[in-house]
């Protein structure tokens, strides 16, 4: 199987496993709290725990795929990811809820894999598209996950835990069937012995020149986007009056522009401009489209505001995520990218607490002005810090 064909299916894979995903999360706090009645601060802990869980397993699963390949690692997740949305069909109350999050984590932690599985399968000079194909496919899922997930609500909360479980398993079936192995086992692992947070190796990994200061800079613009997770739809619907509607097109219209550009033009704009600028540019856009977001006035206004921050992201996710796989060696793929992995879930915990603390004590700006911040920092250190032709 050639490359193209490869790249394809690992897109096909991971897009329909990303529209269980975004079938589920759209409801996950009105199921929580209209059924079960659970208060808004264990709603904030059920949502949390997925992105801990991925913090604590992104670094082993990635491990274990350098030792033991992608594909029995990216079809086992596959299945506890399934397995977590039947349990949240039958959630009656706030634990089992929780096992569902928790099993769920546990199974999302296949994204490092993935990245791993196309760094594999690219050239250093191809890596930026490859990767731009995952984050593709994530927009993707979360612009018609949505959509799907409103629909099957509507004959009850179970059965949008169904849906969700049938694209896992649909996604399974598909890479059970189509998938190729792609680590190359010519190449030896050097992995000893596989931990659940290996914290020696992480502060090795953190301490290598480059790779570091790309995990961090990772990491803080996740947390940049992560302060506006839950707060978006409050500030559409308390401030300018959005409808569900509204703010679903929203939510689509920022999807679509980030797929377009991490799918199709992430690889020429990689042509143009080295990797360091194209951090640069992209954080000038997350800047504007962050600051712009709660000054937009009107529907117009705040599209256009998510639109500059879509452009932002697609550009930085790709580019960033190319970078890491670039400085890391071939043995090591899973391992460092799982890493890397592992610190944005954190900073996806990080976020969204800050941003529904700021929003309410702080104002509706503050998640967003926040936001702003951090890319501003990234911006400065990588201005100042960064130099692709220098090790740091």
């Amino acid at each position: 199987m050639n490359k193209k064909s490869a790249l394809s299916i690992i897109f096909i894979t991971v897009f329909i496993d990303l529209m269980g995903f975004g079938l589920l999360i759209p409801i996950l706090p009105t199921f929580a709290s209209i059924e079960l009645g659970i208060s808004d601060f264990e709603i904030g802990i059920i949502v949390a725990i997925y992105s801990f869980m991925q913090f604590i397993f992104n670094p082993m699963f990635g491990k274990l795929s350098d030792k033991y390949g992608r594909r029995p690692l990216i079809l086992s997740t596959l299945l506890l990811t399934a397995t977590s949305y039947i349990i949240f069909s039958f959630s009656t109350n706030f634990w089992i809820l929780a096992l569902s999050r928790v099993i769920g984590g546990f199974g999302g932690s296949n994204i490092g894999v993935a990245q791993a599985y196309i760094a594999d399968i690219t050239t250093k000079e191809e890596r930026s598209k490859g990767m731009g194909l995952i984050g593709a496919a994530f927009g993707l899922g979360f612009v018609f996950g949505p959509v799907v997930g409103a629909l099957l609500s509507q004959y009850g909360y179970a059965f949008a835990g169904y849906g969700s479980a049938a694209f896992s398993l649909i996604a399974f079936t598909f890479a059970f069937f189509k998938l190729p192995e792609s680590r190359n086992f010519e190449v030896a692992s050097s992995l000893v012995r596989p931990k659940i947070f290996d914290f020696k190796f992480t502060i090795e990994v953190l301490k290598r020149k480059n790779i570091g200061f790309l995990i961090i800079l990772f990491s803080v613009i996740v947390f940049s986007m992560a302060n506006i997770y839950g707060t978006f739809s409050i500030l559409g619907y308390k401030y300018y009056h959005f409808s569900d509607m509204q703010n679903g097109l929203l939510f689509a219209i920022i999807g679509i522009v980030g797929a377009i550009i991490q799918g199709g033009f992430i690889k020429q704009l990689a042509k143009i401009f080295n990797d360091r600028n194209l951090i640069l540019f992209g954080t000038i856009f997350m800047i504007i489209g962050l600051a712009a977001i709660p000054y937009g006035q009107n529907f117009l206004g705040v599209a256009i505001a998510g639109g500059i921050l879509a452009i932002g992201t697609g550009m930085l996710q790709p580019t960033i995520l190319s970078m890491v796989s670039k400085y890391s060696h071939e043995t090591e793929q899973g391992s460092i990218l799982g890493i890397n992995q592992s610190f944005s879930a954190l900073a996806r915990v990080l976020g969204p607490v800050w941003g529904g603390f700021s929003f309410h004590y702080l104002g509706y700006q503050a998640p967003f002005l926040t936001g702003s911040l951090f890319a501003l920092l990234t911006f400065l250190a990588t201005f100042f810090f960064f130099n692709t032709n220098k090790a740091i």
